[in-house]
């Protein structure tokens, strides 16, 4: 009798402990999709397709930073210098793509969907949120919803003066630092307005990082360029 009531008060104070625990752990777990679960998600929903931007946005131009050296790594990334980001985002880039070249601009775009394991590489070698996503949560250009970019004129080919260069860390950097000079101030509101407009929304500390807003539900995903085409 004596022993069974020590196991029962061991099981009452320990056990259940233990197994929320480990419920909460399980809740707490990044889900990050393969290529044959990211194919079968599409089954369900066709609209989470990653779509290369390249290919189906006019008059855009690539400027991969992460598939060259030249980065804040300093080194190569990605095998291959593309541009893939979830269809409503990719649609929507594409209205803003419009609205751009009206104004004499064209999308360059530096960076949009990122394999998970770029983002585990950053935060080893940065390991800031403010500036990498952090591997429990992943980011969202591992789902295939954010997208880095400037804009180009069309008349010279030549990017816009903005606050800073791509990728910096300085706090010029932040979407809402003061610009003393008027021309880059112009240039990076129209950036800010137009994608804003167009389901954007800009990271408050990178000027050329936005994220669309429409992407509840969209996974993290692992897939290499090189296993998408």
């Amino acid at each position: 009798m004596e022993k069974n009531l020590k196991l029962f008060i061991f099981t009452f104070f320990f056990a259940i402990p233990f197994i929320s625990l480990v419920s909460q752990n399980k809740e707490n777990k990044l889900i990050v999709f393969d290529r044959p679960a990211y194919e079968e998600s599409l089954k369900k929903m066709p609209s989470k397709e990653l779509i290369n931007l390249g290919k189906k946005i006019p008059d855009i131009s690539l400027d991969i930073k992460y598939a060259t050296p030249n980065n804040f790594t300093k080194q190569v990334i990605y095998k291959e210098a593309k541009a893939f980001a979830r269809k409503p985002v990719a649609e929507a880039l594409g209205e803003a793509q419009k609205e751009f070249l009206k104004l004499g601009y064209s999308i360059k775009i530096f960076d949009a969907y990122r394999p998970y394991r770029a983002t585990i590489k950053f935060f080893e070698i940065i390991g800031d949120t403010r500036y990498v996503a952090s591997p429990k949560t992943g980011s969202r250009h591992n789902k295939g919803c954010a997208i880095d970019l400037t804009l180009v004129d069309l008349n010279t080919n030549k990017e816009l003066t903005m606050p800073t260069e791509y990728d910096s860390f300085r706090k010029e950097a932040w979407a809402e630092a003061p610009v003393s000079d008027s021309e880059i101030l112009k240039n990076r509101t129209i950036l800010i307005q137009v994608l804003t407009n167009h389901g954007f929304r800009v990271n408050k500390t990178e000027w050329w990082h936005f994220d669309f807003v429409g992407c509840a539900g969209f996974e993290v995903l692992d897939i290499p360029f090189e296993d998408l085409e």
